[in-house]
């Protein structure tokens, strides 16, 4: 691991941390970041040339797998066309008219380039539209590091044992309040609390950044049904669950339609993109037809927006696609379930579709508070185990298994044979 070891260094002294993201360092399992070079399908390799069974997929988007030539043929000739002009160019529209024609709840759409920026440009709309400043949000949900969403976010927040962050003023929080993951009751008690002054509750339909945890039945249509009572949006936060757990993500799994949807970089293909949208009155009140004040050079990036509509159109066109991808990691989480059940291990196994992550806790994880009862050191010596045996999970316990449309059944079963040993150490 020595070029890993020399490249950390290096990037020690000019990069806090070592790394552009804070999971990336390693630091909770104890060890030096691998740097990766090269990805296909389902396998990334490390600078050294070691390969691994990647189970990260850039955090989500790599869903068809990395490099898909459908994917990379788009990116190529985008490329040769121009890299960005900061004009209106066809490709935007035709993604827009793609996420409107897939996503019922969304009838207009902006593009952004993150997910951090759609969801505060979301949240900035929703005050807009209602003329209300406070936000309910969720302990253990992460809606990206914009000052306002730095309250009991999850992630790498949890990760690092910070309870929020430096350098954000008290008044940027003052209207974010924070309820309880799968409890009704915790909402409405705020709702009642500040009446009148909620403009939206913004919520991660699957939670995916404190480990993944489900919606209980009930949880999310009575989100729905409270924000229509009392008079404020329902934002959906999509950027794990977007077009990766049906073709109109969790929305249309659960049958849950939002006010307003972000994204993140799966309608990049991987590239750095976001959106958000939603209905038609509500989205005519961003500039420039309406007050509502966002914009970006980048937003909308030709290239950016070839690779995410070869990706989705590739979902579109396949209709068992999901079927296929679903059952698969179904079966992959079952019997991982089965080794662990057998080993005797204290565990929660969490899983939908194709997310999915393990606790090492003896109770059901149901909020953040659940999680973070998992055993910190066995989710290291767990990481530690699938990383020498050449399966690459996400550093932290915090995040979530993406199963892509690459993974065999041979390497899952690589992958399920690599947990046995570890259990039975």
């Amino acid at each position: 691991m020595g070029k890993s070891q020399e490249l950390f260094d290096r990037a020690c002294q000019c990069m806090p941390g070592g790394v552009n993201s804070p999971v990336r360092a390693f630091g909770s399992v104890g060890m030096t970041p691998r740097f990766i070079k090269s990805a296909s399908g389902d396998r990334i390799r490390d600078v050294e040339g070691k390969e691994y069974i990647d189970y990260i997929g850039s955090w989500g988007p790599m869903i068809l797998g990395h490099g898909h030539p459908a994917v990379l043929e788009a990116v190529e000739k985008a490329a040769r066309d121009g890299l960005s002009f900061g004009a209106a160019t066809q490709r935007e529209v035709e993604m827009a008219e793609l996420i409107c024609e897939m996503v019922p709840s969304i009838e207009m759409v902006r593009m952004v380039n993150s997910g951090t920026e759609a969801v505060m440009s979301a949240i900035r709309t929703a005050r807009g539209y209602t003329g209300k400043d406070k936000i309910i949000k969720f302990a253990g949900c992460y809606h990206g590091h914009t000052d306002t969403m730095l309250v009991q976010a999850g992630s790498g927040i949890l990760t690092q044992g910070i309870p929020g962050s430096a350098g954000v003023p008290v008044g940027c929080t003052k209207d974010t309040l924070t309820a309880t993951y799968n409890d009704l009751k915790s909402v409405e008690e705020l709702w009642n609390a500040n009446a009148g002054q909620i403009a939206a509750v913004i919520v991660e339909p699957v939670g995916a950044n404190m480990g993944v945890v489900l919606p209980e039945p009930g949880f999310l249509q009575g989100l729905r049904d409270l924000c229509d009572e009392k008079g404020g949006l329902l934002i959906f936060d999509e950027v794990i669950t977007g077009f990766r757990l049906a073709p109109d993500g969790a929305q249309g799994y659960y049958g849950v339609q939002p006010d307003l949807t972000t994204f993140g970089k799966i309608i990049g293909g991987g590239m750095p993109v976001g959106a958000y949208g939603g209905r038609r009155e509500i989205m005519s009140l961003v500039a420039p037809c309406g007050p509502v004040y966002q914009a970006g050079t980048l937003s909308g990036n030709p290239v950016a927006m070839a690779a995410g509509l070869a990706q989705l159109k590739m979902l579109q066109k396949t209709p068992d696609f999901y079927r296929t991808l679903n059952d698969k990691a179904d079966s992959f989480f079952e019997k991982l379930e089965q080794i662990l059940e057998d080993a005797v291990v204290p565990h929660c196994l969490n899983h939908v579709g194709s997310l999915g992550c393990v606790f090492f806790t003896n109770r059901d994880v149901k909020n953040a508070a659940d999680a973070q009862t998992s055993d910190p050191s066995r989710y290291q010596d767990y990481f530690r185990h699938m990383l020498d045996n050449g399966i690459y999970l996400a550093p932290s316990q915090f995040e979530a298994i993406f199963v892509s449309g690459a993974h065999t059944d041979e390497d899952l079963e690589q992958t399920l044979n690599a947990v046995s040993t570890f259990v039975n150490l």
